[in-house]
């Protein structure tokens, strides 16, 4: 039998994430006893202390038992820590030798949406790709610019180590590791008895292109609102170099290092940003938003789109604008 740690950190945690997981993995034990086989999952809430107090004393959690009390486990499941995350780390920074050692005894660790940022406080996630929720992402970046963010992912898996996407994403990452630890068969039935949607890897879909202005370089930031105030026609580099006095090649560099997306990137992301916009809120047909956005070429702009979105114009627009697909 698997041992399974959900954590219970102190301060403002998903207790989404603690129940859900907790109550997934027991329907997994219930569906392997129905089965004739012997339950897979020994879960226990695991804390720092007992009556551990969420969200400024609303809720109470009672853990099961305290990280002293467990000298081995397989599975960590870290949740997400919302609110200021360098106070959350600070609060549970007794947790980070006991996942450290547990981990280098052999257990597999998995973290919740931006639960991430705590993993990778611990030192473990340097050099691997990691996922967590995309509104978060730059902010994770800038905090742990040594950690490989893909942050169009739902799920990664390096050496051991798990991450979900945003929010309810967790769901997925639940599923591909039930498939793992049991099987098919078992991810399917818990996939129906839930409702989740089985085999969905990416959150490209739901993201909402914010820019990143967190930055201090004022040159870029001037550079990016020109970019959001003319998406309609057609900026090129050289353009906004010699626009705002830089040289091409310092306009790139600084601008890849303030917003971790290059000039060119920048650009396509603010056109389809407005042109899931214009999908979501207007009756007009693929041709009409992408010369809106400033696309001439149909193939580019639909290979850009699936690029950005992972779906194509129509099937966004299908999605999104209830109103356009009854007309």
């Amino acid at each position: 039998m698997k041992h399974v740690s959900i954590l219970v950190p102190r301060g403002h945690t998903s207790l989404s994430n603690i129940e859900g997981t907790h109550q997934v993995l027991s329907e997994v034990n219930n569906f392997q006893e129905y089965r004739g086989e012997d339950p897979v999952f020994n879960i226990q809430l695991v804390g720092l202390e007992k009556d551990t107090s969420q969200r400024n004393g609303t809720y109470t959690v009672n853990p099961d038992v305290l990280i002293t009390d467990i000298a081995k486990t397989d599975l960590i499941i870290i949740p997400a820590l919302h609110g200021d995350q360098k106070i959350g780390m600070e609060h549970n920074r007794e947790l980070i030798p006991w996942i450290i050692e547990q981990y280098r005894g052999g257990a597999e660790i998995a973290a919740f949406c931006i639960g991430s940022f705590f993993l990778a406080s611990t030192g473990l996630m340097s050099g691997k790709r990691c996922a967590t929720h995309w509104r978060f992402a730059n902010e994770f970046r800038q905090m742990f610019p040594d950690v490989d963010l893909v942050d169009n992912k739902i799920i990664t898996e390096e050496d051991g180590i798990y991450t979900s996407g945003g929010a309810y994403s967790y769901l997925n990452l639940l599923l591909y590791m039930i498939e793992k630890y049991t099987d098919r068969d078992t991810a399917i039935f818990i996939s129906k008895a839930f409702m989740i949607d089985i085999d969905r890897h990416s959150q490209s879909p739901f993201i909402i292109f914010q820019g990143q202005k967190t930055h201090e370089d004022e040159a870029v930031k001037n550079a990016q609102e020109f970019i959001e105030k003319n998406f309609q026609d057609r900026i090129t580099v050289d353009q906004l170099a010699s626009a705002f006095a830089m040289g091409r090649r310092s306009l790139e560099r600084r601008f890849k290092k303030a917003t971790s997306n290059t000039v060119s990137e920048y650009i396509q992301r603010v056109k389809i940003e407005a042109a899931k916009k214009s999908f979501e809120t207007s009756r007009k047909n693929i041709n009409e938003v992408m010369y809106d956005v400033g696309y001439a070429d149909v193939k580019a702009f639909r290979t850009i789109f699936r690029k950005v979105t992972g779906l194509s114009p129509m099937e966004y627009r299908n999605k999104y604008n209830k109103e356009a697909v009854a007309v």
